[in-house]
């Protein structure tokens, strides 16, 4: 009796098949982007070590499909006793991050792990285990009426939460914040304390930003993208930022314009040369270089799909706790994704969002295969949500 590795992928990999084949295009297009757009700082840091960031980056993304199958191994329902732990984790993880965490591009968003030397972004933790959280709670009161009590608590951490966030990162928290209410809405949570999330969010959201990290920054990138042109109003600090945005905005705009149809073919962008963070917040401009508009086009179709797989496994199953689960976590991909593609193309300003799946990193791609493994496992619909 033979046993092929076709029958290994049957008994192994459960679930929504089409989601598996989504991850593994976009794995593969991001080590062949990533090996091309870090080619230029490979060279320089690495003294002509091209292929450094090719081997460290090819194993984050083996771990994170790593952690992708052991997720999706895992019945979905103890997610929601881990997120509550998660959540009180990531309390005194981003506010460690905001006074004492590695500083990189006037942000403290990382802390360093002791003894592996590795650096760690609470955010990605936090934003998983508030939506996990977040689902259960929501799931336990489908079939009664909502309480005050409850409906204040869950508005009461999604502010927390992504107060904490913003005082490093706004975008992000930005996210987070629109992922909660849309969940919150399928959740049928009432019209008044939907609006109460948004206010409760905005005041607390305000004050972090206020005496955070990313004001100035978060306010002359939007004055830059709407074409702010009092550069008497501006300091020194603001005009250099401003300038900053625009050569990035530009750069990006000359990749995609050299793309075209066909695209420059992989491994022969021009502008990773010039283009800031082509492997992390540009990416996508380097893929329509490489690969044309039919690159961009095929990257576009995958997160659409992948968000309609996420969608699908939240229409069929039969418990709520998965489907909410499943329609909070492929929001929050799908969503980062589009807005790191507005980036690219200007419809929104900068803002250092990475491209789930494709961009360079580490946190972000082992938190991104937890996150999809978790979909995948709800797309089984076969376990008791009674213990949640």
């Amino acid at each position: 009796m033979t046993f092929s590795i076709g029958d290994w992928l049957k008994i192994n990999l459960k679930g929504d098949r089409q989601i598996w084949w989504i991850v593994l295009f976009l794995s593969i297009m991001s080590v062949l982007v990533v090996y091309s757009a870090t080619g230029t700082i490979a060279f320089q840091k690495m003294q002509g070590n091209t292929e450094s960031y090719l081997f460290k980056h090819s194993s984050l993304v083996v771990a994170g499909l790593v952690c992708m199958y052991f997720a999706h191994k895992i019945n979905y329902v103890y997610y929601a006793r881990l997120s509550k732990f998660g959540m009180w984790l990531s309390v005194p993880l981003l506010l460690w991050a905001y006074f004492k965490g590695v500083n990189a591009n006037d942000a403290s968003r990382w802390i360093t792990i002791p003894i592996i030397n590795q650096t760690f972004q609470p955010s990605d933790l936090a934003k998983l285990s508030l939506i996990a959280n977040l689902a259960a709670m929501l799931a336990k009161r489908q079939r009664v009426k909502y309480e005050p009590k409850v409906l204040v608590n869950m508005i009461g951490w999604i502010g927390i939460i992504c107060a904490l966030i913003i005082l490093t990162n706004t975008s992000t928290a930005l996210l987070l914040g629109v992922t909660c209410f849309l969940l919150m809405f399928i959740g049928r949570v009432p019209f008044s304390y939907l609006m109460g999330m948004v206010v409760f969010c905005v005041v607390v959201g305000g004050l972090a930003l206020a005496v955070g990290q990313r004001l100035p920054t978060a306010i002359n990138r939007v004055k830059t993208f709407f074409g702010d042109t009092q550069k008497q109003k501006r300091s020194k600090a603001d005009e250099a930022e401003a300038k900053r945005q625009l050569f990035q905005s530009h750069q990006s705009f000359i990749a995609l314009a050299n793309g075209g149809l066909q695209g420059q073919g992989p491994g022969r962008s021009h502008q990773r040369n010039t283009l800031p963070h082509p492997y992390s917040d540009f990416i996508f401009a380097i893929i329509v270089e490489e690969y044309g508009l039919w690159g961009g086009v095929l990257t576009v179709a995958a997160y659409v799909w992948l968000l309609a797989r996420g969608m699908r496994a939240m229409r069929i199953s039969t418990r709520p706790f998965g489907g909410l689960l499943s329609a909070g976590l492929t929001f929050s991909l799908v969503l980062q994704a589009m807005v790191n593609m507005a980036v690219a193309v200007g419809l929104v300003p900068v803002t250092g969002q990475p491209l789930p799946l494709l961009s360079m990193g580490g946190t972000s791609l082992i938190f991104t295969g937890i996150a999809i493994g978790i979909v995948i496992s709800v797309s089984k619909d076969e376990v008791d949500e009674s213990k949640i």
